[in-house]
């Protein structure tokens, strides 16, 4: 069984875009290669189809990546999909579909169950592929966590993994990051440690190299590459830490505000409108920067109640109901969807405390009740005279009436909209359907598809460029070389 592993010095340093990479530059050579992700923490992510023909759950990097290795994304590329429901608990998705929480307290004890069937959906995607490229999670070198570590090198040494650190050069101090990554390590863990990766380099090379040759020296591991800054560069987000939106070079640009919600889920879903030339696509938290927006979009939730009061608090939820009543669109999804309707009520406890029963923000001729059985479809349909197709991950259950005829799953009630679908506006017809009835825009001839893969041809040409992909691809098959040297802290090899 072939396998690599991909860590990071830090946590995003790059270890998605550099697993794509090697993803699709390995698939260029006629690899069979999968993407895994033992366990991802969470709110993006993305429905597939499990082994059993059942919809099931996974990380929206690991979807993309399956898509960059020209393989069909299924449960086992991320097994363990912990989705934070609050403060200190997480969702649990296990190999697809929920299965309880997890809290911070039981990080450390409570996980065996999780490890254990991570590493069998390792072994299993490793028996049926040429090469398994593992992306790890956080840094390998938490060493107060190592113990019931299954992600990093708790997963390499399972499987004999050889690793290399990727470390982000614009942060600053990455040397000492890759270098102190190893020595914090144990000597088993060490021996699996074949080399480093330097990302986003931004400068004069020949200033780097020294320090390269320096930490090869001091390690006794190679560097397999310095990959360059790509300031256009993005794919698909796996967290929602970076919101930073995308805007448009053209004057006159239409200004979409989404409302930048604590426990926002799916952010991705706007992430079509962003790649529009006629349009800037905004976050926002503050009701003054709601006022002047042209179309707004309240995104899915992992937390509707908890979100609901937080607009409230904040005077959002005032800000929105008028700009519904200026007549501007106003587009919700999923949990969006749910929050403008006329009621939320949790009689379960499923999101908070049970017996809850709160108004919504009344737009919408909508109800939504918790239930504890989770939704997950992959439908298709018609909006707005146009083939659509989704996907829906949700514990309410939306009952309408009053309303216009269906949309999407959801309801529309004049220029408001609400939807159940995610990743509808993926949809080329769809999303410019939408848009010329919405702001009056023409067809702009955008292939949201056609774009993704441009980004995923583009990171993977530069890793073919910048990184030794032959001697990564060798790594993977004949393991870590024997006879690494073992770092002291604080010494050298």
């Amino acid at each position: 069984m072939a396998g690599l592993l991909v860590a990071g010095a830090t946590s995003d340093a790059g270890k998605s875009v550099v697993t794509t990479g090697l993803c699709r530059a390995f698939a260029r050579r006629g690899v069979r290669v999968a993407p895994y992700k033992a366990q991802n923490m969470s709110n993006n992510s993305m429905v597939c189809q499990g082994p059993d023909g059942r919809p099931a759950e996974i990380g929206r990097a690991q979807w993309v990546q399956a898509l960059a290795a020209r393989v069909r994304p299924e449960p086992a590329m991320n097994p363990v999909l912990l989705k934070p429901g609050g403060e200190r608990r997480s969702h649990v998705v296990l190999l697809g579909h929920p299965a309880g929480e997890v809290s911070a307290r039981d990080f450390a004890t409570g996980r065996r169950h999780l490890a254990e069937a991570a590493h069998g959906a390792y072994d299993d995607l490793a028996a049926r592929h040429d090469v398994v490229v593992a992306e790890g999670a956080g840094s390998p070198a938490e060493i107060n966590l190592r113990a019931s570590d299954y992600v990093n090198m708790g997963l390499a040494r399972h499987a004999a993994l050889p690793t290399f650190v990727v470390g982000d050069i614009d942060r600053g101090g990455v040397f000492a990051a890759l270098y102190g990554t190893v020595g914090l390590l144990d000597a088993a863990d060490q021996a699996l440690i074949a080399g480093f990766v330097v990302n986003r380099f931004r400068g004069d090379g020949d200033l780097l190299r020294p320090g390269l040759a320096d930490l090869e020296r001091l390690t006794g591991r190679r560097v397999f590459g310095v990959l360059p800054w790509a300031p256009g560069l993005w794919l698909d987000s796996e967290d929602s830490l970076d919101l930073a939106g995308r805007r448009s070079a053209r004057d006159g640009a239409r200004r979409v505000v989404v409302v930048r919600l604590p426990r926002i889920s799916n952010a991705t879903d706007v992430d079509a409108l962003g790649l529009e030339p006629d349009l800037d696509v905004v976050f926002a938290s503050d009701p003054r920067d709601v006022a002047d927006a042209d179309l707004l979009v309240l995104p899915g939730t992992r937390a509707t109640l908890a979100d609901l009061a937080w607009l409230r608090a904040r005077g959002l939820d005032r800000a929105v109901v008028e700009h519904a009543r200026r007549g501007k669109p106003l587009l919700g999804i999923c949990g969006g969807f749910q929050l403008l309707g006329r009621r939320v009520s949790d009689p379960h406890g499923v999101e908070g405390a049970a017996g809850s029963d709160v108004e919504g923000l009344g737009l919408l001729a909508a109800r939504t009740e918790f239930a504890e059985a989770k939704t997950l479809r992959l439908p298709r349909g018609t909006a707005l005279g146009v083939r659509a197709s989704g996907y829906e991950i949700h514990h309410g259950r939306v009952t309408t009436g009053g309303s216009d005829p269906d949309f999407l799953g959801g309801v529309r009630a004049g220029n408001v909209f609400g939807t159940l679908w995610h990743g509808a506006f993926e949809g080329d017809a769809l999303r410019s359907a939408f848009l010329a009835e919405t702001l009056g825009l023409a067809p702009s001839g955008v292939s949201f598809a056609a774009a993704r893969e441009r980004r995923i041809e583009l990171i993977a040409d530069l890793v073919e460029r910048h990184l030794d992909v032959d001697a990564l691809l060798a790594l993977a098959r004949v393991g870590a070389p024997p006879g690494l040297p073992v770092l002291a802290p604080g010494g050298g090899a």
